[in-house]
């Protein structure tokens, strides 16, 4: 196909030279024969009536409305130069392909051709998907936030030319009275454009404070003192203040996972002694599983709840909430003992592995919230909700009147007259009804998820984001190793090492670290989080594994991650490399929401890094990290819950593992005293497994501690350390689980 069928531009909008006709026609030929145009403006011919420049892009949220009537751009130096020449504001959207709210605004607002010929001749209108562009994102979200105490997606930005922000908010209904509004999106733009025309001083002005703001709420001044004890006192605090006793999480609505992070408060347990984290953690666990917010046909979880009960989700899929609840459950598991959160970490690898995982090992980004109904038009949560009669149909009537029984379904249903499926009662209650045995209900129910996935995987399914997001794969990397060693599978650790090859095989080019990949393109330079969860990722796999490779490739990784992006004059660490582009500021990252800052898995790699190599560089720079933090962690622990984390570290005694293995011993014979760390919570630990020998003599020049270590009698021995003093080496089970088992109480 040597051209684009019935192309014409958006209305309003210039024509298209003719080098630009050829890169569509590259990239149409590159979309292939099944390409469909998402658009509701069709020609004759099936073809869509507008293309715009986003047709051009790899990203799948660009390229949703690359034949939206708006005459987009993408984030670049083109919009904002053409916006100055013509002397035009700029109006910004900023969302992500699987956000329900993003799709609600395209058909109603970048869908109307009257909105968009506005827009067209008034304005630069500039597309950007957040995912790929987090730092774009935080800026402009933060000047929203500046604007009107509240921010989201999508998020719409109005800005001069050279950039800087005087109007905001997220979604917006088309016209005036939508949805019981006042203003509508169309009167916003006429009344701004008049604005931008008619007051230049008052935009000019109001462009400075808003400026003057982000800047100090990005890149804060930091402070001089260590951070104490006090800050993960205070976080605990809050966090029983504002538990939710009866659903778990914190008190409110809507709910996401990260509000009440689990890990944490497992930690603060472990070095207080106090049952009411734990009981909260496990509170919190046992409702998320249980709630609509967990897929209980295909496994993994929705980005979020709207409810307070975890019952009605938000239903996109996200690849880093799913890889972080790997973790929560994990270590779950391993504070409590229960088999339950060990299955659900399981089936949440599961789910990353069915439904998103890549050709070549990597894991795609989301699927959408949204899928097609029964007249076509999409809907929220359509793939995901049942009927009776579904069921029937599915399972045939004794199966499905026992899992309707188990998970809720109703003829009423709990979801706009259809069933998000949800544990309604428990197990030994339903098969006490049922007059069955608890195993039999389990194979029955275990039989029926896989017929109920068969079945749903005939209907219309949601959107997948398929590009691949360095960070977010450092994050699956991680849950797969480590679910590896906990569980000990080591189909899981292979799993790791496919998509870690991959990145460092695809996403690094001439020695920089990209940030997506998609269409066998690697684009956007790399920022800190690629490169910290990245690190993190290999750390877990070389703890999983016991292959050097890992722990040499987690720190030359951050060594690039320190040249390039660490703050050497006031500690911590930028969002952006050195080299990227000028932005109105360069971001600090001092926030974990529902996706760690990098600045905190930083951090806590620093200080697993001097614990594996005694370099007392590692630690300082950690230190001097937390110095800049320490005014955060003073004010508002609670928004560095990840850092925590990596507090907790800081201020406990980590134990050095090392098990020895004899010359000619397989590494599977290292598994009995792994035990020790399969069944019993211990985070604060390095590991490493090593043969006597070549081996051991290699990996000593890394690792110092190993050096010296013997394999007892020719038996695997493993050695306890903390602060370089070694424990008695041991070969019994229960002694090791002895000496990983000391804990350190919190210093005052």
């Amino acid at each position: 196909m040597d051209q684009l069928p019935s192309y014409s531009p958006p209305p309003g909008a210039p024509g298209v030279e003719p080098a630009r006709m050829e890169r569509f026609a590259h990239a149409l030929r590159m979309r292939g024969e099944g390409y469909r145009p998402r658009t509701r403006h069709l020609g004759p011919d099936g073809w869509a009536k507008y293309t715009n420049r986003l047709f051009l892009e790899t990203s799948p949220y660009l390229l949703q409305h690359a034949h939206n009537p708006v005459d987009w751009y993408s984030w670049g130096d083109e919009a904002f130069e053409q916006a100055r020449r013509l002397g035009r504001p700029v109006f910004m959207s900023i969302g992500y392909s699987t956000c329900h709210w993003c799709h609600v605004m395209e058909e109603e607002s970048f869908e109307d051709e009257e909105i968009a010929r506005f827009l067209n001749e008034k304005y630069i209108a500039v597309k950007v998907d957040r995912e790929e562009r987090p730092d774009v994102d935080a800026i402009y979200m933060k000047a929203v936030q500046g604007f009107s105490g509240t921010g989201g997606w999508p998020l719409s930005v109005w800005l001069t030319p050279d950039r800087k922000p005087f109007f905001g908010g997220t979604y917006f209904p088309p016209r005036d009275g939508g949805y019981g509004k006042g203003s509508g999106f169309l009167e916003i733009l006429q009344a701004l454009s008049d604005s931008y025309v008619s007051m230049p001083s008052e935009v000019e002005e109001f462009c400075s404070k808003a400026t003057a703001f982000i800047r100090q709420a990005l890149s804060p001044e930091g402070g001089d003192d260590l951070p104490t004890a006090e800050a993960l006192t205070d976080a605990a605090r809050f966090y029983l203040d504002h538990f939710d006793p009866v659903n778990g999480g914190l008190a409110a609505a809507p709910k996401f996972p990260s509000h009440l992070p689990v890990r944490f408060l497992l930690r603060f347990h472990r070095r207080t002694g106090d049952g009411s984290y734990l009981d909260m953690a496990r509170k919190t666990l046992e409702a998320m599983a249980a709630g609509g917010i967990c897929d209980h046909v295909g496994g993994g979880f929705h980005r979020y709840a709207t409810d307070g009960k975890w019952l009605i989700p938000h239903f996109e899929k996200m690849l880093y909430d799913n890889a972080l609840l790997v973790a929560a459950y994990l270590e779950g598991y391993q504070a409590t003992g229960r088999k339950d959160f060990a299955r659900v970490a399981r089936e949440t690898l599961r789910f990353i592995e069915r439904d998103m995982t890549a050709p070549g090992g990597a894991f795609y980004s989301a699927t959408d919230a949204d899928s097609p109904g029964e007249g076509g038009r999409r809907e929220e949560g359509a793939f995901f909700t049942w009927t009776p009669a579904e069921l029937d149909a599915a399972l045939g009537p004794e199966r499905a009147r026992i899992v309707a029984l188990q998970y809720g379904v109703t003829e009423g249903g709990n979801f706009e007259g259809r069933s998000i499926l949800h544990v309604s009662a428990t197990p030994a209650a339903v098969a006490r009804d049922l007059g069955i045995p608890e195993t039999e209900l389990d194979a029955v129910l275990q039989e029926a998820k896989e017929l109920l996935y068969r079945a749903r995987s005939l209907r219309p399914g949601p959107i997948r984001d398929e590009k691949i997001l360095t960070a977010w794969n450092g994050l699956a990397i991680s849950a797969y190793a480590r679910a590896g060693l906990v569980l000990d599978d080591p189909g899981y650790v292979d799993r790791a090492c496919r998509a870690a090859r991959f990145l460092l095989e695809n996403s690094c080019r001439g020695g920089r670290l990209h940030r997506t990949w998609k269409d066998g393109e690697a684009r956007h330079p790399g920022l800190l989080e690629d490169h910290a969860f990245l690190v993190a990722g290999f750390l877990d796999l070389y703890e999983a594994s016991a292959d050097l490779a890992w722990l040499e490739e987690a720190i030359a990784m951050n060594a690039i991650l320190t040249d390039r992006f660490e703050d050497k004059d006031r500690g911590g660490f930028f969002l952006t490399g050195d080299g990227h582009e000028e932005l109105l500021v360069r971001e600090k990252p001092m926030y974990d929401g529902a996706e760690p800052a990098g600045t905190s898995v930083a951090v806590l790699n620093l200080l697993r890094l001097h614990e594996f190599t005694t370099d007392p560089q590692y630690r300082a720079r950690a230190e001097k990290a937390f110095r800049y933090a320490a005014p955060t962690l003073r004010s508002h622990p609670t928004s560095l819950s990840e850092m925590l984390l990596a507090l907790d570290f800081l201020l406990d005694r980590p134990k050095q593992v090392v098990v020895v293995l004899p010359r000619g011993a397989g590494k599977d014979e290292a598994a009995p005293l792994l035990s020790a760390f399969r069944g019993r919570f211990v985070p604060n630990r390095v590991l490493s497994v090593v043969r006597e020998g070549e081996e051991q003599a290699k990996t000593s020049r890394i690792i110092p501690l190993v050096r010296g270590k013997e394999a007892v009698g020719g038996r695997v021995t493993a050695y306890v350390c903390e602060e370089r003093t070694c424990m008695p080496p041991t070969g019994n089970l229960a002694e090791l689980l002895r000496q990983v088992g000391t804990v350190h109480p919190l210093p005052p």
